[in-house]
């Protein structure tokens, strides 16, 4: 494995939880859907006039579908990363960079906090 520059180190150390606000579901096939409330004065005008939905659903791939329920706040990135190693492999592979941009993309969007 290549070594980590301290910045990735210190990301990957990072313990996520997730938003308590967020309603999450997993289908018979365990891919996870995000249900956000779109909420909100310009989000309530979208929604009257534009016919907006007052719900967006976020479909997460496998990996992320994987990785949804362990995200429990004690867990950090790297023992996530493990699990995820041992459950999908090589498939995986780059893990740890991919881990990270999923968990950037879930941080934008106040999917989730950090420990």
């Amino acid at each position: 494995m290549k070594k980590k520059t301290s910045q990735s180190e210190n990301f990957l150390e990072k313990v996520p939880v997730r938003s308590s606000y967020l309603n999450w579901s997993a289908d018979e096939d365990g891919l996870v859907t995000l249900e956000i409330e779109n909420t909100g004065f310009f989000n309530r005008i979208a929604q009257k006039i534009f016919r907006k939905p007052k719900f967006s659903y976020v479909h997460l791939d496998k990996t992320g579908s994987f990785v949804w329920p362990l995200i429990d706040g004690k867990k950090d990135i790297i023992t996530l990363g493990e699990l995820v190693k041992e459950r999908f492999g090589e498939e995986a592979e780059p893990l740890y960079q991919r881990l990270a941009k999923f968990f950037q993309i879930l941080d934008s969007y106040h999917f989730i906090t950090f420990k």
